[in-house]
């Protein structure tokens, strides 16, 4: 099973401790975070997270990809197939796919690129009859990508002391 993607403006890779750096700016950048964490994560925490992303492909066979552009190889952000065994209520039963973009990449189309490939790839690759994903209620742009991508809201609960919405997609 291939874990490369190629979009057509991107690729996207298994994460790799080469992206160190690059998830370092993208996860300390407060405009990528809003909506994700309550502040921008510092150095070690990028290291845990990134150690994380690798166990993650290293036990189940896919978790985040790192993002690309195909033309320059400049970082764009990352999208994942992910089980994170999160505590709550409900609680998420079928691969969750997450994502974030840097900054200077939002609005142009890319995260639906990336999330369409990622999905397509764990339609087949996993043969999921469903995905979910949580999304904080008032990141609008990230509940407009969901909606476009065929997610559909299916409860409400809290996550970590605060509120987020659960969607979910079944498999085209």
């Amino acid at each position: 099973m291939t874990t490369t993607l190629i979009t057509e403006r991107l690729t996207l890779t298994p994460v790799a401790l080469s992206d160190y750096d690059d998830l370092q700016a993208m996860w300390g950048d407060p405009d990528v975070i809003r909506h994700i964490f309550p502040e921008p994560l510092n150095r070690e925490d990028v290291w845990f997270r990134l150690l994380r992303d690798l166990g993650h492909w290293e036990a189940l066979g896919h978790g985040n990809w790192t993002l690309r552009l195909k033309d320059t190889g400049e970082h764009v952000g990352s999208v994942g197939v992910l089980d994170y065994h999160r505590v709550l209520e409900p609680a998420l039963d079928a691969p969750e796919l997450g994502w974030g973009l840097r900054s200077a990449f939002h609005g142009k189309g890319l995260a639906f690129e990336a999330l369409s490939a990622a999905l397509s790839w764990c339609d087949d690759a996993l043969n999921a009859s469903r995905t979910v994903c949580m999304i904080d209620p008032t990141n609008a742009p990230s509940l407009a990508l969901a909606a476009r991508a065929g997610y559909r809201e299916y409860a409400r609960t809290d996550y970590k002391g605060a509120p987020v919405i659960l969607l979910e997609r079944m498999a085209a």
